[in-house]
């Protein structure tokens, strides 16, 4: 459970990062407990996301990551982060992606991000 905590902080402190760097996506609504509560929940969603979506795209999309080295690895992100964007809108959060390429960008700074915070906070599995 503690595990599960950790890494729902470290997407919603990726996301944070994303979201003040890129024009592109953005949380509006409120004041910033309430943006703080969206981007917790968003990060919710986007983990449920990677944990159940992500590995079932890149079963289907082995050849590609074989064929690219590895870098197909970026549009998953990306793709994941549409996804995520998407779910957040239909769920009524304030969370948005706007364009394949922002997503793209969002996705590296959230995969570097959450592997430096990774890095800093102990796994307690």
């Amino acid at each position: 459970m503690q595990n599960f905590l950790v890494k729902t902080l470290v997407n919603a402190g990726a996301l944070a990062v994303a979201i003040w760097l890129l024009e592109g996506i953005t949380l509006s609504g409120g004041n910033a407990g309430r943006k703080a509560l969206t981007l917790i929940l968003v990060a919710l969603v986007f983990g449920l996301v990677n944990f159940f979506v992500k590995p079932v795209v890149k079963l289907l999309s082995l050849p590609l990551f074989i064929l690219t080295l590895g870098l197909f690895t970026l549009v998953v992100n990306a793709l994941m982060l549409m996804l995520t964007s998407w779910l957040a809108g239909n769920m009524g959060l304030s969370f948005h992606v706007s364009g394949f390429w922002t997503a793209v960008l969002g996705g590296l700074v959230v995969s570097l991000v959450s592997w430096a915070l990774n890095m800093v906070l102990p796994d307690h599995d």
